[in-house]
């Protein structure tokens, strides 16, 4: 079968290739490939930055944001052919840590935890892949190609968890959220923020191409320039940039008792001067929560789940703004200032 892999750490190595079927081992479902989802982390590991493969070989085979057909759904009894199914990404570590023995695989406290497409698990951009049953997401059937969507949404699922967590230190009836970037993950958290009934902004330096009118489109307002020219204090701000700048601007916008999520990691880059105790003794003196998060246990797939299920699908199918076929998977690791989402399709939906 063919397979997209790269030899991580070594830029330059990626390649539409014949592989091997996937082995029983690594699961007993066996699904067929309908579409790979492209993100940043697909670009680094492609550019040399970052990646491993599985253990006792050179390459990997690439993607972490799946969606598939069930061909055989083994002897569990679970899933069904024909069923469209996403797989969870990360598996908890082989010690393990105290998080990932209750289940909490995103809040791994040893780093030895495995990814699929990213660190020691071979991915999901291959025509035919095999997941365990436990770690196999049923997708809403309706929702047809846009299950792809599936895993940046657990994202902003686990990003709203940690969210809540902190709020409720206090009393707190947040109105409004100002999320910075409008990129795949920015508009999903707008979506799901729009779905709690809150205010939603929407920061993001394009000023024409679909982000606009996608975010007006939901009901949302959107902003260029600095959060801090937003002209009030969000009481979240969700950032979903990592650029160095952006963070320090939301820090300094978020109004008294909110909380900055972040969501993106980035290099982040050179940032005005923002003294670090002057920042520390404003945010103790106004009651503001800086939280990082990451990652997603199995309750954040299926919250994500229910939010694509209850979502316009025109307003999402309009996030999917590229398809590429595996022989052009290098056009998908090429944005343009058109590109939200960009996926490699093996077949149809």
């Amino acid at each position: 079968m063919k397979a997209i892999t790269v030899e991580p750490k070594q830029p330059g190595t990626a390649r539409l290739e014949d592989v091997a079927e996937p082995d029983a081992r690594e699961g007993s479902v066996l699904v067929e490939a309908i579409a790979v989802g492209v993100c940043g982390t697909d670009v680094e590991i492609v550019e040399g930055n970052y990646g491993w493969a599985p253990r006792g070989k050179t390459r990997l085979i690439l993607g972490h944001e799946s969606l598939g057909r069930v061909v055989d759904p083994g002897p569990t009894g679970g899933l069904r052919e024909g069923d469209l199914v996403v797989g969870i990404v990360r598996r908890p570590d082989p010690i393990p840590c105290s998080s990932c023995a209750v289940g909490e695989w995103d809040m791994c406290r040893n780093g030895q935890y495995t990814e699929r497409g990213i660190k020691q698990i071979d991915g999901f951009m291959s025509e035919r892949w095999r997941i365990e049953p436990e770690y196999a997401m049923k997708v809403d059937p309706t929702l047809g190609l846009l299950g792809v969507l599936l895993e940046p949404t657990t994202v902003v699922a686990k990003a709203w968890e940690q969210i809540a967590a902190v709020g409720l230190r206090g009393f707190w009836e947040p109105r409004t959220v100002l999320v910075t970037g409008a990129g795949p993950i920015g508009l999903l958290a707008a979506l799901v923020c729009k779905q709690r009934g809150l205010e939603i902004h929407v920061l993001d330096r394009a000023e024409s191409g679909p982000k606009p009118e996608l975010v007006r489109d939901l009901g949302a307002t959107y902003h260029t320039g600095s959060a801090r020219d937003i002209g009030f204090e969000p009481d979240v701000v969700v950032e979903c940039t990592g650029v160095g700048q952006v963070i320090a601007d939301s820090i300094r916008a978020v109004g008294s008792g909110g909380v900055v999520c972040l969501t993106g990691v980035g290099s982040g880059g050179q940032t005005a001067r923002l003294p670090t105790a002057d920042a520390a003794a404003e945010m103790v003196l106004r009651n503001t929560v800086i939280v990082g998060s990451v990652n997603a246990n199995k309750r954040h797939w299926y919250r994500a789940g229910e939010a694509l299920a209850r979502a316009d699908r025109s307003w999402l199918a309009r996030l999917l703004t590229r398809r590429e076929r595996p022989e052009d998977f290098v056009r998908a690791l090429q944005r343009t200032a058109e590109d939200i989402k960009v996926v490699v399709q093996f077949a149809a939906a």
